[in-house]
């Protein structure tokens, strides 16, 4: 791979702490076959390389690519036709989904990241219907698609060997409903048909055909607690350690979950998975809005990772994650867009803004609300640290993957802004996608001025078009019949799932006189 000297207005290198970073004026660096090698002042490093072919035009503002550390789907729900409602129900909702093309529905989500500044992501691929060898390929399809536009992807399959629906056994929920929906309700659980040896057997064939390779890796993925059997917990955590495989576990995204766990094993589920080995640096927990106080001192002793999801939080009533508190407690934490942002997109530069605003409890505490610094490093090094990739990416240090985004000053500055105003102020305020002037990853540029360098976007997405115009199949009409026959099924399973008075509610409205 050609070297590249990168140059900048100002170059983001660091954060040094929530509320501070290091900061270049005029800053550049040298990539060669996508590793940072040198870095310092444009000037310097022009004179030294004088010939190195220049990316940048040195007005804008360079950052470290974005890891967006919580991702599944191309096309939205919402596009999908799953409007947005509390989580358990909207599970039933996403029956309706459209029997997709994968590769062309992965590359879909891939260009809004990507145009947002996002290098790598951790695609987290739903249970699939089929056998081995059709889950297989589709998984294979969907890395492809990353491959071919040029993104770093950590790939995992969640795992799901029990209550698949709702927080109750298959079986037990299927002889719960009306004779005339049993049978389309069993018809719909069959489809899915991987065991959990095939499960298994699926992430040791993509860790040996993928995981060597410089931006493909392979995680595990418990799905959540109430879909994994103890039997399962225990083979992920075996795997996760004879692989050194990071893991990402969805766990108390909402109360029904926390009261879920609290009906199996009697405490919490932080409790639960800690039987297991689960805990530590390898592990993310996607959510954890209902962890309370020893949960969060315990994922900070193990040093388990958190991934915020905040746009998913706030769209399916979830909650509010204990932002603060995690940072408090020195947890490490990453930034999703999960399904999709607060916008229906995947911009990260949006959701920064959303992370660094939901968390503003009143107070004039300094230390108390999120800071600049801490959302740039939740977004890059934070992220990167879920991954296998771990402390390689994330900063734009020597030694480290060439991952970078150059965002450009005059969209955000034009037609004024106070020169007091810092830089990384301005850029998180401010910046939105259509600023983003180019991309890099692992040395490569990938999008330039609004053109991904290695794929068709136009031809693609017409593709995409072309592909859902088709009629319904028969699969498809029974699902969506069957989605709206059992939502209010769902409704009573979970209508007295909860007793309020032993969960604390996650917002109180202030009392007016």
């Amino acid at each position: 791979m050609a070297a590249t000297l990168v140059r900048s207005r100002a170059m983001i290198t660091k954060t040094l702490s929530a509320t501070a970073w290091e900061e270049i004026a005029d800053g550049a660096l040298i990539q060669e076959d996508g590793v940072i090698t040198e870095t310092g002042s444009y000037d310097d490093l022009h004179r030294k390389y004088p010939t190195l072919p220049v990316l940048g035009s040195g007005k804008e503002i360079m950052l470290p690519g974005f890891v967006n550390g919580h991702h599944h789907v191309g096309l939205t729900p919402v596009q999908l036709g799953s409007p947005d409602m509390p989580l358990e129900l909207w599970f039933v909702t996403r029956m309706v989904a459209r029997n997709l093309n994968v590769y062309l529905d992965t590359l879909y989500s891939a260009f809004e990241m990507i145009g947002s500044g996002i290098t790598t992501v951790q695609h987290i691929h739903g249970w699939l219907p089929g056998k081995l060898p059709d889950v297989a390929k589709i998984s294979g399809d969907v890395i492809r698609a990353y491959e071919d536009i040029g993104m770093r992807v950590s790939y995992c399959f969640a795992l799901r060997d029990q209550n698949r629906l709702v927080y109750q056994a298959d079986e037990d929920f299927v002889a719960s409903l009306p004779a005339e929906l049993q049978g389309p309700m069993k018809r719909w659980f069959e489809r899915f048909q991987l065991s959990l040896e095939d499960n298994l057997d699926l992430f040791r064939s993509l860790h040996s055909t993928h995981n060597s390779k410089r931006r493909v890796r392979m995680q595990l993925a418990p799905a959540n607690l109430h879909w994994c059997s103890d039997k399962a917990l225990a083979a992920l955590a075996e795997l996760s350690r004879s692989h050194d495989a990071p893991m990402h576990m969805h766990l108390v995204e909402t109360a029904y979950q926390k009261e879920y766990a609290k009906r199996r094993g009697g405490g919490t589920a932080v409790d639960y998975i800690d039987r297991f080995g689960m805990l530590g640096p390898n592990m993310t927990l996607g959510h954890g809005v209902w962890l309370n106080e020893k949960d969060i001192d315990r994922l900070a002793e193990t040093g388990t990772c958190i991934c915020h999801n905040c746009s998913s939080n706030f769209r399916l009533r979830s909650g509010v994650a204990a932002l603060n508190r995690f940072e408090a407690k020195g947890i490490n934490t990453a930034i999703g867009l999960d399904e999709a942002g607060i916008n229906d997109d995947r911009d990260m530069l949006q959701e920064l803004r959303l992370v660094l605003r939901a968390h503003r409890v009143p107070g004039m505490g300094d230390n108390e609300v999120p800071g600049m610094g801490q959302v740039l490093r939740m977004a890059t090094v934070g992220g990167a640290r879920t991954t296998s990739w771990r402390d390689s990416l994330g900063t734009l240090e020597v030694g480290k993957g060439a991952d970078l985004s150059l965002i450009d000053w005059d969209s955000v500055a034009y037609p004024y802004l106070d020169e007091l105003t810092p830089t990384l102020d301005a850029v998180v305020q401010r910046a939105k996608a259509s600023a983003v002037r180019a991309v890099m990853c692992d040395g490569e540029v990938i999008y330039q001025e609004g053109r991904f360098t290695r794929v068709d976007r136009d031809s693609a997405l017409k593709a995409l078009h072309d592909d859902l115009s088709r009629a319904l199949s028969d699969d498809e009409v029974e699902r969506r019949k069957l989605s709206k026959a059992l939502l209010p099924h769902a409704k009573r399973f979970y209508a007295d799932y909860i007793d309020p008075s032993r969960h604390e509610p996650f917002y109180r409205p202030s009392s007016r006189v």
